[in-house]
């Protein structure tokens, strides 16, 4: 079993730039492939972002490519989300979450997540 918690959300203005970090728990920590997702209000979760076990390979949803960049470090057991050019429509709830599967963009996927963490961009 895997236990996540995410931290470094919070209020930020368009333009600029957040580091979400996500620590997990366990010793299994590298057998897991790692996402990040996110929700606002009213909307369904959205995938951002995704990492192999090895950290070798990267996904990004459409909204967030170019902008975001996920990595992992297996020896600390953590995975980031560094956002950059953030803009209004990038505030929601953002979660980290952990699968032993390779469909790596969708929610259903995933098995472990974390309890959220909120980022905010003003205009």
């Amino acid at each position: 079993q895997v236990q996540l918690a995410e931290s470094g959300g919070g209020l930020v203005q368009a333009g600029g730039s957040l580091r979400l970090s996500c620590a997990a728990s366990g010793r299994t920590f590298s057998t897991y492939n790692m996402g990040w997702f996110r929700q606002a209000p009213g909307k369904e979760r959205e995938f951002a972002a995704a990492i192999l076990r090895s950290g070798g390979s990267a996904f990004y949803g459409d909204s967030v490519r170019g902008r975001f960049t996920i990595s992992r470090d297996n020896a600390k057991n953590t995975v980031d989300l560094q956002m950059n050019s953030l803009k209004p429509e990038d505030t929601a709830v953002y979660y980290c979450a952990a699968t032993s599967g390779y469909r790596v963009t969708t929610p259903e996927s995933y098995v472990y997540w974390g309890p959220g963490a909120q980022v905010t961009v003003s205009s």
